[in-house]
């Protein structure tokens, strides 16, 4: 058969990463031999006996009527929210296809893109270690399981030609036997790291220590979802800057509800509750990284949630300067007198909370930061 593969979520907005249930599906049908081709668009359709689609992104646009294609199968985060059904046996442990992008980069090269762009498609083998996770936290899809169990050697989908390796393990920290999957990536030599972001909560010394001795790429990334872990993932950030000091990243979950009241009093705690986080991790040496879930477009402060992000997921600028430099600085590029969108979102907070703002504005991470 001549196949047609559809990443979803490249034709409408462009992915830093590529489809890894796409690249099993495609190198498992190139073994069965069929001819299989990633669409660079969605005009050419009708010109295969099979389409198979992804998207990961539920606001991911599909301009096409897919449910009127008996010859499509589609699935993913992006369409069911589980991700819909598993991939057959033989599928999901098959190789993947590590050249199906290559047209599509091609043509972006040729285009005037840089090719490091495209470093997680060419340089990275991809796969996961372990599937799972016993947190079913509200604002995540992965639900699906209550446990983390191994899922595939790293032989499964590692690619010996390319220099790195990613993973895409849930929890890769809830796995009772995680040093064994430590000893097959130390084995190969290469860099990796999991792109998933690693649970704080589950690190213990030892975990710590065997990550300071192994080939990690890239910065360190964990989570701090919620102020109620607070006393926790202070005390494992303590044990963690014990041995690493390493720069150390920490996703701040922020603009969501769990009871869905989106009331006045929830805005107000959450951005309280988000600056709180910010000044511990600055305590630890630590770089924030806002993640506002969507409905942080509908709160009045929606300015500030920007201003948030824009100041700490900058690190250069996070590390130099307090929010009120931040917005400060961006008044000056401004050159004008009038307020900017960040004075006006930060102004006007201040003076409905102006005990919030005196507390947090002016805090600096070179001043609090206690592991220089």
């Amino acid at each position: 058969m001549n196949i047609g593969i559809i990443d979803a979520d490249l034709l409408d907005n462009g992915t830093r990463h590529p489809n890894l249930a796409l690249m099993k599906i495609s190198g498992y049908m190139k073994e069965m031999g069929h001819d299989t081709s990633l669409l660079l668009n969605y005009n050419d359709v009708y010109n295969y006996e099979k389409i198979y689609m992804s998207k990961v992104f539920s606001f991911t646009d599909v301009p096409l009527d897919y449910r009127q294609f008996p010859d499509i199968e589609y699935g993913g985060t992006g369409f069911f929210e589980d991700g819909g059904e598993n991939l057959p046996q033989d599928i999901e442990h098959h190789m993947p296809d590590y050249q199906l992008y290559d047209p599509y980069i091609a043509a972006k090269v040729a285009q005037g893109a840089k090719p490091n762009t495209y470093s997680d498609y060419v340089d990275y083998s991809i796969g996961f270690t372990t599937r799972g996770c016993f947190r079913k936290c509200d604002f995540c899809v992965n639900k699906k399981y209550n446990h983390v169990f191994r899922h595939s050697p790293l032989t499964e989908f590692l690619d010996k030609n390319r220099k790195y390796i990613y993973l895409w393990d849930d929890n890769i920290m809830g796995y009772n036997k995680w040093h064994e999957v430590f000893d097959e990536l130390e084995a190969t030599g290469k860099y990796f790291q999991f792109r998933q972001g690693l649970d704080i909560r589950l690190m213990t010394d030892e975990k710590a220590k065997r990550l300071k001795t192994l080939k990690y790429k890239g910065d360190f990334i964990f989570a701090f979802d919620h102020i109620q872990d607070k006393e926790l993932i202070q005390s494992k950030l303590k044990l963690w800057r014990k041995h690493i000091n390493k720069t150390t990243k920490l996703y701040v979950l922020c603009s969501f509800d769990s009871t869905n009241t989106y009331d006045e009093t929830f805005w107000v705690s959450d951005i309280i509750n988000t600056f709180e986080r910010i000044k511990i991790l600055m305590q630890f040496g630590c770089l924030p990284y806002i993640m506002r879930y969507e409905r942080y477009k509908t709160s009045p402060y929606r300015g500030m949630y920007i201003n948030l992000g824009r100041w700490c997921n900058q690190p250069n600028i996070f590390k130099k300067m307090s929010f009120n430099n931040f917005v400060d600085r961006n008044q000056e590029l401004a050159k004008t007198p009038r307020p900017c969108s960040a004075k006006r979102y930060a102004d006007s907070f201040r003076l409905r909370y102006p005990n919030v703002a005196q507390k947090y504005y002016d805090l600096r991470f070179e001043d609090l930061n206690q592991y220089k």
